[in-house]
């Protein structure tokens, strides 16, 4: 009878775990169960009618699911960290991405010439450094994309021109 109650308690258990942050879990189980649980709570889950080694190893095996879910959400969490930090920071550094920037011009785009300043919806901000011009132009927050070239260049196309211009991110 104690081995099938052992396999309810172990997969309950991993629900639990899967069900709750990492580092909620690590609190939640430091020490053993018994410590953790009130008694009649240990009671109530029939955890009073397991052996000392039967407690035992139920109480590593938890304290091991304990430790891999924490360390699978510290990658995770480091992960997530190094992708804000590559798109925070594209055009500032190469990240070895060949992916355009895809944004939008916040307000009216007039043209190209040496020296302008575009901002983007995202926050970032663009001045050209090329001589490229395009005149007699007027568009409201134009789509635009910002496309990574050969030694730290990128290029600047707003949607529906054939010119594009060369830019350094600013900010």
């Amino acid at each position: 009878m104690k081995l099938p109650r052992l396999a309810v308690l172990f997969a309950f258990t991993a629900l639990s775990l899967s069900a709750v942050s990492s580092a909620q879990a690590q609190r939640a189980v430091t020490g053993d169960l018994q410590q953790q649980m009130s008694a009649t709570e240990f009671k109530a889950a029939g955890l009073d009618k397991l052996s000392a080694q039967e407690l035992s190893t139920l109480n590593n095996w938890l304290q091991g699911k304990v430790e891999q879910a924490a360390t699978v959400a510290l990658e995770q969490a480091r992960e997530e960290g190094r992708q804000e930090v590559i798109v925070k920071n594209r055009g500032f550094h190469d990240f070895g991405s060949s992916e355009p920037i895809q944004s939008r011009l916040t307000g009216e785009f007039t043209g190209f010439g040496k020296g302008r300043q575009f901002t983007l919806d995202n926050g970032q901000v663009w001045e050209q450094t090329d001589d490229a011009r395009v005149g007699g132009v007027r568009k409201q927050t134009p789509d635009v994309r910002i496309t990574p070239g050969l030694m730290g260049v990128w290029y600047l196309q707003v949607d529906g021109l054939n010119t594009r211009a060369k830019v350094r991110r600013t900010k």
